[in-house]
């Protein structure tokens, strides 16, 4: 009878200690939104082709280009590398080296426009809200289970 007692109690004790909840986690939208402005210029003469509107259109590409470069330094930074020697306590030789690497999603281009004859210019905006809508479309929401 004992033994039946303290079975009885230890099942009751193990059945106590589960839980069927769940623990659900949302992200919760920030109130406020960053915006990131960039503007990339390309000259216009520089550019390969034939005529001036190959040339306008290679500008028109290479500013939106330099305006992404500048909008993904904006978000990620610069990775910056530096090498200095020196020979008999004086500098020998001294370079220095910068890179952008980054993903950017969901920029538009504001403005594209010829600043004057000679060179382009192309405005880059990317609103964070933009992001974050783009983000929780594609992203499936995650949950916690406790068993």
């Amino acid at each position: 009878m004992f033994r039946l007692l303290t079975i009885i109690i230890s099942v009751a004790l193990v059945w106590g200690c589960t839980s069927s909840s769940q623990i659900k986690y949302y992200q919760e939208a920030p109130k406020k939104f960053a915006k990131f402005y960039a503007t990339g210029y390309a000259p216009i003469n520089s550019q390969m082709g034939d005529n001036k509107t190959q040339k306008v259109l290679q500008a028109i590409k290479a500013s939106k280009l330099e305006a992404y470069r500048e909008l993904t330094a904006q978000v990620h930074g610069h990775q910056i590398d530096s090498q200095t020697q020196l020979r008999e306590l004086m500098i020998a030789d001294s370079s220095l080296s910068a890179s952008v690497r980054g993903l950017i999603r969901g920029a538009k281009v504001v403005k594209s426009y010829p600043v004057s004859d000679e060179i382009y210019a192309t405005e880059l905006e990317l609103d964070y809200k933009n992001l974050y809508l783009l983000y929780n479309s594609t992203a499936m929401p995650r949950r916690v289970i406790n068993e």
